[in-house]
């Protein structure tokens, strides 16, 4: 085999085929890369037996032909070589790549080895425009479990039921949970279960408005995007009813100013720990919500912030940590707090340009 290539493109390629590349298996080849030189273009794959990558990117081809090269040193190479064509040539046991000045052989794995890309057939699928896409990701992927025994909330619960396209994840601490209306899409029960770290290798692809597609099989997902195919397998497993967490009613609420409360935020944070959560105390007389952390051992933070209450007096504390994935996550001029009592969890609620929801249980005053 024989091409050249533009290293900006080849490295493109790599930094995201790299991602499948097993770092722990005891078969040597899935530490490599498959580089398979067809008549106008290389396809890279790698897989780690669980989640699979294929990604075609265009090439002056001279001569076909396939071979497996290991994948970080490959990757490596390339990132480091001058910014101009390069041109690759692998032949018995070894590859020779050239670019500029430079020149590198590197030893590659046998081709026939290298497991064969997964031909997945799948029954339902569901395509939003990427930038969305990844919108709805970050807002959600924070808040997956890092659990292992419980590998169903290691996930990201995806729907789409009745024109809206909906994402949730839950710790068992907080819930996160973004909607988009899509009603022009067609996608009849569409729900699944997908690894919340998956998910963010996916959204942290190039932005653009194209469509990114996902489709379902029996036991694995099928994501498509631009020219890159990803296949993971689906998480297992019945996902909490988290409808019955969300309160339907709430006691008092807070209409607030959301870069004015993220200073706050942040800076009562510097103070806060595990030890000294964030209170929050509402007060309808003044209209004004206080932030306050008090740290026996360091010392002691209020911050005043004038916004619209309705309900009732209310005081109520939270993990700071917690408090600032959730506000980081809302886009918009202004966030909701809604609050039952001070044991029971406090919503946090952004209605436009978005509809985000992220519910925090409380801790002890």
């Amino acid at each position: 085999m024989k091409f050249s290539i533009n290293k900006t493109e080849l490295q493109n390629a790599l930094s995201t085929v790299q991602k499948g590349v097993s770092t722990r298996s005891t078969l040597p080849v899935l530490s490599g890369i498959l580089l398979d030189v067809q008549a106008d273009k290389v396809v890279l794959q790698s897989t780690d037996l669980e989640l699979s990558i294929q990604y075609s990117v265009d090439a002056l081809i001279e001569e076909e032909g396939k071979t497996v090269v290991p994948g970080k040193l490959f990757t490596d190479i390339i990132k480091n070589l001058p910014d101009a064509a390069i041109h690759i040539q692998a032949g018995e046991g070894e590859a020779k790549i050239t670019c500029d000045n430079s020149s590198f052989s590197v030893h590659t794995l046998n081709y026939e080895d290298f497991p064969g890309f997964p031909n997945v057939q799948t029954s339902q699928s569901l395509s939003i425009q990427f930038n969305q896409f990844a919108s709805m990701v970050k807002k959600v992927s924070k808040v997956v479990s890092r659990d292992e025994s419980r590998a169903i909330l290691t996930g990201v619960l995806i729907t789409f039921d009745e024109g809206k396209l909906r994402m949730v994840a839950t710790d068992s601490y907080r819930l996160a949970l973004t909607e988009l209306d899509m009603e022009d899409t067609v996608a009849d029960d569409f729900q699944c279960v997908i690894a919340g770290n998956f998910l963010n290798e996916i959204a942290g692809l190039s932005s653009s408005n194209e469509m990114v597609t996902i489709a379902l099989a029996e036991n694995q997902i099928v994501v498509n995007y631009q020219n890159v195919v990803f296949i993971n397998r689906r998480i297992e497993g019945n996902y909490p009813n988290y409808k019955q967490l969300i309160p339907d009613e709430y006691n008092t609420r807070a209409t607030i100013d959301l870069s004015e409360l993220v200073s706050s935020v942040k800076r009562a944070s510097l103070l806060s720990s595990s030890t000294a959560p964030m209170k929050f105390d509402l007060n309808i007389a003044s209209q004004t919500m206080q932030i306050t952390v008090t740290s026996p051992d360091v010392g002691s933070v209020q911050e005043t912030i004038v916004c619209e209450i309705k309900g009732e007096d209310t005081e109520i504390a939270f993990n700071s940590a917690y408090v600032i994935d959730g506000l980081t996550a809302v886009k918009g001029d202004k966030v909701y707090l809604e609050v039952q009592s001070a044991l029971k969890p406090g919503i946090f609620r952004a209605l436009t340009p978005e509809n985000f929801l992220y519910l925090i249980m409380p801790v002890r005053i």
